[in-house]
């Protein structure tokens, strides 16, 4: 008997999960924000209506739509719709401002922008003006930018619910012109879309350069739908959202989760700590997701607030560097057992990730397990020589999920992503005897001190430990005896004062000599990316510029 070959993982597309949801948990509470609460039925009408709205303006399939908007329900729409049409997610960093919208609108070439017209403080229109003059002269849907050629159009959500801007389109006029567009219509449209076409292209944090859009095609959901299976995500979940949605890590592992497992998602604007333990007792979470300044001001709220939170079952708490080793203890017994993963943006969230049943150790001491689907193996950067188990080296990977390529940059892939398929990921880790990863930290910060290595993660990690620290980074810089030494900047915790000898005291007799720090330079806070991702290289640039190296 002949079978009939098929894929073993069944493909999908992304904007069919709204409907698919429906069909299976259709009066199920599925999004919760703020006072408003959306059923799979009601959020899938949602998704359906922005859809049409879509269509009604012009977005043809293949275009990319660019989103500039903080966490809220027209987010969770959009995402899914924007998938439906056929068209590409662009996701734009909340924190950008006019020279990283700019530039990630054109090196996209969205042909549509959608964004807030503004967020509390944050002016977006006013960036929008600046960026793009031409939007004071132009037709809603008919503009015409000379630094933007591609950019057709921009839709604005305001909460005032009213025409927002000159040559704009109104979130609510699109919603209007959708209703014309039939229920046939879109069901055709729908259902040409490859579930192999690209779906998103998501920008790294640039540390160094300009930031680089990664490529993915609706396989992120395979990803995902491992994740779910390996922690126990069920409809039984309640998962609270509070992570930016133009990361992968919210846009995965609370809004497609949701979709994929009839889990219930909360979701949060911003984080902020205080709402996050009212909401985990009022709505009975389950499910947290972040890093370990979200988890130890979690914990910290809850010290003085004394909720209910007996509910959580579980957290994802990214760990293994020496630097998150203190707080992710201190989780297990004051919040709910976590367990730990790595990802980047180029292989999507959770390329590994520990287990529920894996031992606490592998959980915080540990980045994960290696998914299905994925190989890792770690090289000498300098020779790409294979390392064995337990010596440190580059970590490389390979698998399905692996970048498209960085859009419009063909020499950045050709350089991140080799002939045999393996992604180069400038980070430094080692694949333990136990099989798990170990990340410790980006290739580029590692310090040679005397000749010993250093890692700064471990430094960063035991002063941590010391109660006046916030925030810390330890970079490294030239010296004509050691070749490097360590520099500290630290920014200390609200209303206390430290002294550079206290600091490097707490160090002194715990650390090994050549780990400590020759100088503490105090800061009101340490430079990042639009992501948050700490810029090593301007503190190098300042700690040289003040030791006059």
């Amino acid at each position: 008997m002949v079978v009939e070959s098929r894929d073993w993982f069944p493909k999908q597309t992304l904007g069919s999960l709204p409907a698919h949801a429906k069909a299976r948990w259709g009066d199920r509470e599925a999004l919760v924000v703020g006072d408003q609460r959306w059923t799979f039925r009601a959020l899938d009408a949602e998704v359906d209506r922005v859809a049409k709205g879509l269509m009604a303006v012009g977005v043809a399939p293949g275009e990319h739509v660019a989103l500039w908007m903080t966490n809220r329900a027209e987010w969770i729409f959009l995402m899914f719709a924007v998938a439906k049409v056929g068209a590409v997610l662009v996701p734009l960093n909340t924190r950008y401002r006019t020279a990283d919208v700019g530039y990630t609108i054109r090196q996209s070439h969205a042909s549509t922008l959608i964004s807030l017209d503004r967020s509390g403080p944050i002016d977006y229109i006013g960036m929008l003006d600046e960026a793009l003059p031409e939007l004071k002269t132009s037709a809603p849907l008919a503009l015409s930018a000379k630094e933007y050629p591609k950019l057709k159009r921009v839709v604005l959500v305001s909460d005032d619910h009213v025409h927002p801007h000159q040559g704009t389109l109104a979130w609510n006029d699109l919603l209007e012109r959708g209703a014309r567009i039939s229920d046939a219509a879109l069901a055709e449209r729908a259902a040409s879309v490859d579930p192999d076409a690209l779906l998103v292209i998501v920008y790294t944090s640039g540390t160094t350069g300009d930031p680089k859009g990664a490529m993915h095609s609706h396989v992120v959901i395979r990803n995902v739908t491992d994740c779910a299976n390996r922690l126990g995500i069920t409809l039984d979940d309640v998962i609270l959202n509070y992570l930016p949605m133009f990361h992968t890590y919210a846009y995965s592992s609370c809004a497609m989760m949701s979709l994929l497992t009839g889990a219930k998602q909360v979701v949060l604007d911003t984080f902020e700590a205080t709402r996050c333990v009212q909401l985990i007792e009022r709505e009975r979470g389950s499910i947290l997701h972040g890093f370990d300044t979200h988890f130890r001001d979690i914990m910290d709220a809850q010290k003085e607030l004394r909720k209910d939170l007996s509910s959580l079952r579980l957290g994802t708490f990214p760990a293994g560097s020496d630097s998150s080793r203190p707080i992710a203890e201190r989780t297990q017994t004051e919040l709910c057992p976590t367990v730990s993963g790595y990802g980047m943006t180029e292989v999507w969230t959770f390329s590994a990730i520990s287990f529920p049943s894996s031992t606490v150790e592998q959980r915080i001491g540990a980045s994960g397990f290696p998914s299905v689907g994925y190989e890792f193996k770690i090289v000498d950067p300098e020779t790409g020589q294979e390392q064995a188990a337990g010596c440190a080296g580059e970590i490389l990977m390979r698998g399905y999920m692996v970048t498209q390529g960085y859009y419009e940059r063909p020499e950045a892939t050709a350089q991140a992503i080799d002939q045999d398929g393996w992604f180069h990921s400038g980070d430094t880790g080692m694949l333990r005897a136990d099989g798990h990863l170990q990340f410790i930290g980006r290739y580029k910060d590692m310090l040679k001190v005397g000749g010993e290595n250093v890692s700064p993660a471990e430094v960063e990690g035991y002063l941590l430990l010391h109660p006046k620290i916030a925030q810390i980074a330890v970079v490294g810089v030239p010296d004509a005896r050691l070749s490097e030494i360590a520099v500290a900047f630290v920014v200390v915790r609200p209303g206390v004062a430290a002294s550079e000898q206290e600091i490097l005291d707490h160090c002194k007799g715990k650390i090994a000599s050549f780990k400590v720090p020759k100088r503490v330079f105090f800061v009101a806070e340490l430079p990042a990316t639009p992501t948050g991702k700490v810029q090593k290289h301007k503190l190098r640039d300042r700690a040289c510029e003040l030791l006059g190296k």
